[in-house]
């Protein structure tokens, strides 16, 4: 049985829901500040919210394109359209803003090897400047998920598109072909060792496809864009090359057989399955079953064996200097201080996971599916900080790491793409239930 961090969760971890539940489960929630979205006067969202003096060292004050685009994403797909809107609009300013490292790239002005001449994926948000110290900006997901969630609320009809907006989408199209990102080594979805990986190639094709979509479906936004129209014209070619190379590498994360790369399996499989729903049914159950058996814990689920980022009395071993410090050029520094089976458990992963299995069930009306979403959904709830933790009860954290000889969570708590995970779970219990009481 599931045993919750914080004992004013564990009323909640039931077999069944009723609508009164959830609507008490959400009010504490709320009432707690569990789901608070504090995003900048800009409307970006920083990475964490409310770090102490002792936790400032993170860097977590950033924003982060990735980060920034799910947790619009999170707050979306929960209804609540006006501030993820915002935030995209912002990230689209920012790329309009530094439009010169894109142009540089498609025109092989700048050289790709150096990740600080590529777009630069985390930045100070209320200034939206890039931040002067070294970092793995060799991120092609981080792209590729602007991409894809700027074209699927433009296709929504959200927001209107304007002229410049749209000559930035095509920039994305054409920045990403140029980097050949089907065979490209990035940092990916963790920043760290650079390797060609299928996270990063299916986030990006996944990107290409929703803008694909919104061509299609919105022709009479491009007819001004004459020779936006012809540049275009690469656009099919990436989604094919990106197709062939992702189903080539899955099931695997990576299969070069540099072992410094080489990764069977890796959680941010999962986000090829939700949101961005890029993979077929049966690669999505050979990729759940492995994180499943090869990666999930008691507390979350591990990125992948062998993660040594937060591992074991990380902050021991590291200054606080050190510890979010870029070890994407010399990570096996790092994984030197892992024990084997003592990464860090993050908590990004399960809320996703109840999600999918949310959609299996108002599809197949499986009850399989629907007691999976729960046992997701409560393991997400477990991860709640207690009542007594000294960065506030009921918060999201980032991860749980090992602390002399316990699990406790890590210094970025709370992490706002958790806080948005948990908040589309929600809904979708929400939606369960509704629809069982029907």
């Amino acid at each position: 049985m599931l045993t919750a961090q914080a004992a004013c969760i564990q009323p909640f971890l039931k077999d069944s829901y009723t609508t009164e539940d959830l609507q008490n489960l959400e009010k504490l929630l709320n009432d707690s500040g569990t789901f608070r979205f504090e995003a900048l006067s800009n409307g970006l969202f920083p990475a964490a919210l409310a770090l102490q003096d002792d936790t400032e060292y993170t860097g977590y004050s950033n924003c982060w394109v990735r980060d920034n685009v799910l947790v619009a994403w999170g707050l979306y797909a929960s209804g609540r359209v006006e501030p993820a809107m915002r935030s995209l609009q912002t990230l689209a300013d920012y790329f309009l803003k530094s439009r010169h490292r894109f142009d540089d790239l498609i025109a092989g002005k700048s050289d790709p090897d150096d990740p600080m001449q590529r777009p630069h994926i985390r930045i100070r948000g209320e200034q939206l400047e890039e931040i002067d110290q070294h970092w793995a900006h060799a991120q092609n997901d981080a792209l590729g998920y602007f991409l894809w969630a700027f074209s699927r609320l433009a296709c929504d009809r959200a927001f209107e598109p304007t002229s410049d907006q749209i000559d930035l989408m095509i920039l994305f199209v054409e920045t990403l072909h140029a980097l050949k990102f089907w065979e490209d080594e990035d940092s990916g979805h963790w920043e760290e060792v650079r390797k060609i990986a299928a996270s990063s190639i299916g986030t990006a094709t996944a990107g290409l496809l929703e803008f694909s979509r919104f061509y299609d479906e919105r022709a009479d936004l491009f007819q001004e864009h004459q020779i936006a129209c012809e540049r275009i014209d690469i656009l099919e070619d990436a989604i094919t090359r990106g197709r062939n190379a992702l189903y080539s590498i899955l099931p695997a994360e990576c299969i070069q057989e540099d072992p410094l790369k080489n990764r069977k399996y890796d959680a941010a499989l999962l986000f090829l399955i939700e949101p961005l729903q890029i993979v077929n049914y049966e690669m999505a159950d050979k990729i759940i079953a492995d994180i499943q058996e090869h990666l999930q814990g008691d507390f979350g689920i591990r990125r992948y064996v062998g993660d040594s980022y937060w591992c074991a009395d990380y902050k021991d071993m590291l200054s606080p200097e050190q510890r979010t410090d870029d070890f994407s050029d010399n990570q096996e520094v790092r994984d030197a201080l892992l024990k084997p089976g003592e990464e860090a458990q993050w908590c990004i992963f399960d809320s996703i996971l109840s999600v999918i299995y949310a959609k299996r069930y108002h599809h197949s009306g499986d009850k399989n599916d629907r007691e999976k979403q729960i046992y997701y959904f409560q393991r997400a709830l477990t991860q709640l900080t207690a009542e007594d933790c000294r960065m506030g009860g009921l918060r999201c954290p980032e991860s749980y790491y090992l602390e002399n000889g316990t699990y406790v969570p890590n210094d970025i708590t709370p992490l706002l793409w958790t806080q948005a995970n948990l908040l589309q779970s929600l809904e979708w219990m929400k939606k369960t239930t509704e629809t069982n009481s029907q």
